[in-house]
């Protein structure tokens, strides 16, 4: 009717009771519900019962590993400020990813593309003069247009020469660490100047002036750059983005079904290449958070900075199934593993086995998804059999 407002599927609450009072639909949703909830906590149940067999194996006690990554992750004093600094980049990278998945492509090459937005934002903060403000706004920016010009090179191969975007985002991780590492050996580029009080130059860039750094805050002894209220801000408002705007409506339908989409009007190289901008972009923004943040660096540039920050954040993408509000908690957990696992080396067990841990808990989370994808292919196939 032309008084009605067509209904997208976003706008269907699908976790709400059917507007029929029919018990047998409410019934079926309750059992599914607890068949997801029951599948999910099996398998991270098993996952961890598997960590707990390994650091017996090494030698360890896992009721001692786990205590020591509870306090390094959030018991001890001053930890949880310390995870929460940890887990912005890795929420604003597997934003980015979200984004450029939403639209189909895979880009696995967020490492490379946090450690250019951070070379990006070492170098304008170092030389553009003005106020601190200005300053960190200018090398913030300028950190995302980093990312976004390394992983828009993949996506012009993409859409210009056919090149498929999974491959140039992996080797432009490596072409990335030897252009920085080369900056690092110009002083005209990123290289500190050498002011003859040490006989080792190191490769490192100038430390950020305090006026240049993201501001902290301290809560109850715990202290995070205010960047985690920008990040979490982001994670909603793209949400919103993908519900209640035609530019969501339009990049999804892009990601399902591209060759669709360019019948209905959707240009594949203008929402591909903004996709894969975008999410390059998200994660040159997380490295100038990284270095402006305090976290990491100590405010200066470094060859190993991204710190594995990357290929975390998209591990946080794929463990939530690319939806903002679940990254949330995924980046805040896979931050405590990385903060927590500084303190095991009191019970002598490798700190190596939190990124086994790490791994262990990442398939936990895959497995389920993959089994209930499994199950409801089969009923439609069943379904399928019996109609014909």
């Amino acid at each position: 009717m032309s008084g009605e407002t067509p209904t997208t599927v976003d706008d269907v609450d699908i976790g709400s009771p059917p507007a029929v009072s029919d018990p047998e639909p409410m019934h079926s949703r309750r059992r599914e519900f607890l068949v997801v909830v029951s599948l999910y906590v099996a398998s991270i149940v098993f996952a961890l019962v598997i960590s707990a067999v390994l650091v017996a194996a090494t030698g360890g006690s896992w009721r001692a590993v786990f205590s020591a990554m509870l306090d390094g992750s959030l018991r001890a004093p001053g930890r949880w400020g310390t995870t929460i600094g940890v887990a912005i980049p890795l929420l604003v990278v597997a934003l980015g990813t979200t984004i450029s998945g939403r639209a189909g492509l895979v880009n696995i090459g967020q490492e490379g593309q946090v450690l250019i937005g951070a070379a990006f934002a070492a170098y304008i903060g170092v030389r553009v003069g003005g106020p601190g403000p200005i300053v960190l706004l200018c090398l913030l920016v300028g950190g995302a247009i980093g990312g976004a010009i390394w992983s828009g090179i993949a996506g012009a191969l993409r859409y210009w020469r056919g090149v498929p975007e999974v491959l140039t985002t992996l080797l432009l991780v490596t072409v990335a660490f030897q252009a920085t590492g080369y900056g690092l050996k110009n002083e005209d580029l990123l290289l500190a100047p050498f002011r003859g009080d040490r006989s080792v130059r190191n490769p490192v860039s100038e430390q950020l002036s305090e006026t240049e750094r993201i501001p902290r805050i301290n809560i109850f002894g715990n202290e995070f750059p205010i960047s985690a209220f920008a990040a979490v801000l982001m994670a909603f408002a793209l949400v919103f983005l993908f519900r209640r705007t035609l530019w969501g409506f339009r990049l999804r339908m892009f990601g399902q079904n591209a060759r669709t989409a360019r019948r209905a009007g959707v240009s594949n190289v203008k929402y591909g290449m903004g996709a894969m901008l975008l999410s390059g972009g998200c994660a040159g923004l997380a490295g100038g958070m990284m270095l402006s943040g305090g976290d990491f660096g100590d405010y200066k540039f470094t060859p190993g900075l991204s710190n594995g920050i990357g290929w975390d954040g998209l591990l946080v993408a794929l463990v939530a199934r690319e939806r903002p509000v679940l990254i949330i908690p995924m980046a805040f957990g896979f931050a405590g593993l990385r903060t927590g696992s500084g303190f095991l080396a009191a019970t002598g067990v490798e700190r190596q086995i939190s990124s086994v841990v790490q791994a262990l808990l990442v398939l936990a989370l895959l497995i389920p998804p993959a089994i209930l994808f499994i199950r409801s292919r089969r009923r439609a196939l069943a379904a399928t059999r019996a109609r014909t």
